[in-house]
């Protein structure tokens, strides 16, 4: 959870381009680690979001962004849920079945809770999106 982004010679890949990252390849035992998407083609695209909230000061709900990308698939992943307090930065890492370089628009989505006042407002002060290099 913590290899984010990319180190500058670029993710190691596995099989047969492993080769090309011979200073990965130095250490024994070592543990790896892959996550994969549920559905075909399995590819999943680590990326960093942080969201700065604006709007009222605190209140209970959920906040989520939807994924969508050039031949119309959309995927949606939770970011924060419970108390949410203004001027905060909520940050949390995604594994995006959505191939970077295809993604035409992300979504801002957030819910209330049931119990929140009916007047209440929240929004995105800022949302920005990292991945690696080269779209990895």
């Amino acid at each position: 959870g913590d290899c984010f982004p990319c180190p500058p010679e670029g993710c190691p890949m596995m099989g047969h381009y492993a080769d090309r990252f011979p200073d990965k390849l130095k250490r024994e035992n070592q543990k790896y680690f892959l996550n994969t998407a549920a559905d075909e083609p399995f590819a999943a695209w680590r990326q960093k979001v942080f969201i700065k909230l604006s709007g009222v000061k605190k209140m209970r709900g959920d906040i989520n962004l939807v994924f969508h990308d050039t031949e119309g698939h959309t995927k949606e992943y939770e970011i924060a849920n419970g108390d949410l307090t203004q001027d905060e930065v909520y940050t949390k890492y995604l594994d995006v079945e959505i191939n970077p370089q295809n993604t035409t628009k992300i979504e801002f989505l957030w819910n209330k809770a049931v119990f929140s006042l009916l007047w209440t407002r929240l929004g995105a002060e800022t949302v920005n999106i990292v991945h690696g290099k080269d779209g990895q």
